[in-house]
């Protein structure tokens, strides 16, 4: 062998070194780039799950007369036909930003209507913890479907829970 062409060889390996070390770099980099964007997508969901139960519990709270009722589906935040001038809870409706579609899955309340929403993910979440208090039910949730963004209406003696019953119909004599 000549002296050139073991010069090669070592040129050779030593590029072949490189172009590993810089595919494990770019991976490692692609790794960071997507658990970033992941969780500015959590923060989304976050953000937009808060906003539609602040929507919800507005709605609630502001039922006209003695009664007070969730709304029957989302849309009922955007335009709420219940008073002379209709009353405006959310300027739009959020999507999933996990997902990112607009369905979300929606959360019966016991009197009917909707009480809240959660993703329709099965993914697994980043955030596991460090959640604000009014969040804190959403700590080490197994996927994105258990954060649950649900307003508890407060019941007559106080306490959070299910709303008032409707009166009953008066009896006829």
């Amino acid at each position: 062998m000549s002296a050139g062409s073991s010069e090669r060889g070592f040129t050779l390996v030593g590029m072949l070194i490189a172009v590993a070390l810089l595919g494990g770099g770019l991976a490692a980099y692609g790794e960071l780039a997507s658990h970033a964007a992941q969780r500015e997508k959590e923060q989304e969901l976050l953000f937009a799950g808060n906003q539609i139960r602040q929507a919800i519990g507005a709605y609630y709270e502001r039922s006209p007369g003695g009664a007070k009722r969730f709304p029957q589906k989302l849309e009922d935040l955007l335009e709420d036909k219940r008073y002379p001038m209709p009353q405006r809870y959310l300027r739009k409706l959020y999507a999933d930003p996990i997902t990112g579609k607009p369905e979300w899955g929606l959360i019966a309340a016991p009197g009917g209507g909707i009480m809240g929403v959660r993703s329709l993910s099965e993914a697994k979440p980043v955030k596991s913890g460090g959640f604000a208090a009014r969040d804190i039910t959403l700590a080490n949730a197994a996927r994105y479907a258990d954060w649950q963004f649900s307003y508890a209406a407060p019941s007559q003696n106080g306490a959070a829970g299910s709303p008032p019953a409707a009166p009953a119909s008066p009896s006829r004599p």
